[in-house]
């Protein structure tokens, strides 16, 4: 698949790049996708939750009224689980939600979400760019003149640029990320992907 270059004004340089059929003309593995995705997403829960049981209620261990006569049901402690205040049964406990995917795996799966991307043409390669300085200004007038200002859209860069970074990150609906950083559920979740042109070099050597 061959695309042409663009500016940072949106015109065409004149330069085209192939991408790689290996990585971008495959054919989508759909549940390689699903557990790649279904990682990220458990990977980012806290699993801090905690509820209290009984052996961790503040309260009096006498036993609150004799075993029988009473008519009713015996009872040993006010931390009892039936009564009001009492401990939870079988409440959450803090834990892990991560998993483990082999590294073909997760590697099938990005190709996939990159291959859906270029048989959907949403890819669009500009030429390597920076910014002297954070402005914002700049980084609105970049995602225009490419036309994806109306797009959830993810711009994929070589390397880590702070001045581009800076720019962006107050812009709901845009995410800047480094090319070592691009994973399937940020592929799947933006509707328009801007790679730089050294962007593709660094995806060829990850996972060609």
């Amino acid at each position: 698949m061959e695309l042409v270059v663009l500016d940072r004004t949106g015109k065409d340089t004149g330069k085209k790049v192939v991408l790689n059929d290996s990585i971008y003309a495959i054919e989508p593995n759909d549940h390689a996708i699903y557990l790649d995705v279904k990682q990220y997403l458990a990977n980012q829960r806290q699993g801090t939750h905690k509820a209290k049981e009984r052996a961790e209620i503040a309260g009096s261990t006498r036993k609150i009224k004799k075993q029988k006569g009473t008519g009713t049901a015996r009872a040993g402690s006010i931390k009892s689980p039936v009564f009001k205040g009492g401990g939870r049964v079988f409440g959450p406990r803090p834990r892990n939600y991560g998993f483990k995917l082999n590294k073909k795996l997760k590697q099938v799966a990005r190709k996939s979400a990159l291959a859906y991307k270029a048989k959907a043409n949403v890819i669009t390669v500009v030429e390597d760019f920076t910014f002297e300085a954070p402005k914002t200004k700049e980084y609105v007038s970049l995602l225009t003149n490419l036309k994806v200002n109306d797009k959830k859209s993810l711009i994929v860069i070589a390397d880590t640029d702070k001045n581009v970074y800076l720019s962006s990150r107050n812009i709901k609906g845009t995410e800047v990320i480094t090319a070592k950083e691009l994973n399937t559920f940020k592929i799947m979740n933006a509707s328009s992907i801007v790679m730089t042109e050294k962007s593709l070099g660094v995806i060829e050597s990850i996972l060609a």
